[in-house]
């Protein structure tokens, strides 16, 4: 077992990340993995850590979006071997109303298992230099480092053919935007969607709704992202243009069956709302921080809002999916990855905010491009 390793801590809510030696002070418990992390996504919710209310616990190892290979297993019973190629998605319980219904990403326990303390550990599982506890079990993987333990429930066998580096956003921003597409609407051909937001999870979906046959309209405010989703099979409209709504209208021939959020804003979601055709229903995916007034009428005639948490998907189903549309050509995904190693989180974080990068995805033991 590799007891000490490089991994990223951050220590409070408004510093930097820190690169240090950390002491995994246990292997994998039963029903758990232990993996070598090939590359970490960086997804916005990483980042949400800064602006949790003091919920999340510090100092942590973040990082949601890992993928890897499999050193070591505990128990036998995990349906893993050493030398396995596997991406990590996001922790459940596996046995409540909604994992028993194939709804695990509304786990009972999802927000204390994801985001707010994870299990309770009898020991630290993982310290610093020092021997200070850090918090281990961000999304049950805490993937910004050389290794990472997870519940094996966590993690989906891939082929290892793959490009594995690459293959951790799958985990959860492109299986967001995919989902939402193949799972939330259940679009198919000659339905019509509109993005808003051309980000990680909206190109996601601009692909999976091309890959579905859907006509997809993609609004952000970024010409550089919105060439990107014309390339990937939608129009292109800028978020500012007049009568935004109409436009869509117009588009879509009588409004949109379907409209998917990543903005949180609260005019795009009153303008995603009377984009809709009636019936229609609009998916919102980030986490909104302000109250949603909506404007009169705007649910009027069987239309419908909804919360959509990591494209209600089994990862163990749509994952597979994913990586053989992109071997088919059908999902380009790796278009919108630029690499960093591990070492440049700060850089990683700072393009990402800047919007100068789509995915970031951090390489423990590389270069990056």
């Amino acid at each position: 077992m590799t007891s000490r390793f490089g991994a990223a801590v951050l220590r409070s809510y408004d510093s930097r990340f820190t690169v240090e030696e950390v002491t995994l002070n246990a292997g994998p418990a039963d029903g758990e993995i232990l993996v070598r992390i090939a590359g970490c996504g960086m997804c916005r919710t990483d980042l949400a850590v800064r602006h949790s209310d003091g919920r999340s616990p510090l100092p942590a190892v973040l990082g949601h979006e890992g993928a890897g290979v499999v050193v070591e297993t505990g128990g036998s019973h995990t349906g893993l071997s050493n030398g396995d190629h596997v991406v990590l998605s996001f922790d459940f319980c596996g046995h409540c109303r909604n994992c028993m219904n194939a709804a695990p990403a509304h786990c009972d326990s999802f927000a204390s298992l994801n985001l707010f303390g994870g299990r309770k550990e009898k020991a630290a599982r993982l310290s610093d230099a020092a021997g200070e506890e850090l918090a281990p079990r961000w999304f049950g993987q805490s993937s910004f480092a050389e290794y990472a333990v997870v519940p094996a429930r966590n993690a989906v066998r891939v082929d290892s053919s793959l490009p594995i580096e690459l293959l951790g956003p799958l985990g959860c921003g492109f299986l967001t935007g995919a989902g939402a597409v193949f799972n939330s609407f259940g679009a198919g051909p000659g339905d019509t969607i509109a993005v808003f937001g051309a980000g990680a999870v909206g190109l996601a979906a601009v692909m999976a709704a091309a890959a579905s046959g859907a006509v997809t309209v993609a609004v952000d405010r970024h010409p550089e992202r919105l060439a990107l989703a014309e390339r990937f099979g939608a129009i292109p409209l800028h978020a500012a243009s007049a009568d935004l709504p109409g436009r869509i209208r117009r588009l879509t021939d009588g409004g949109a069956q379907y409209a998917l959020d990543t903005t949180a804003s609260v005019q795009l979601i009153n303008d995603a709302l009377w984009a809709l055709r009636p019936t229609g229903h609009l998916g919102l995916v980030a986490r909104l921080r302000t109250a949603l007034p909506l404007e009169p009428g705007a649910l009027d005639r069987g239309r419908r809002i909804s919360h959509i948490c990591e494209g209600d998907a089994v990862p163990g189903l749509m994952i597979p999916r994913l990586t053989g549309l992109w071997q088919a050509g059908h999902f380009p995904f790796d278009e919108l990855i630029r690499t960093y190693p591990l070492a440049d989180i700060n850089e990683a974080e700072r393009d990402c905010d800047a919007g100068r990068v789509v995915k970031p995805v951090l390489l423990p033991a590389g270069r990056g491009r």
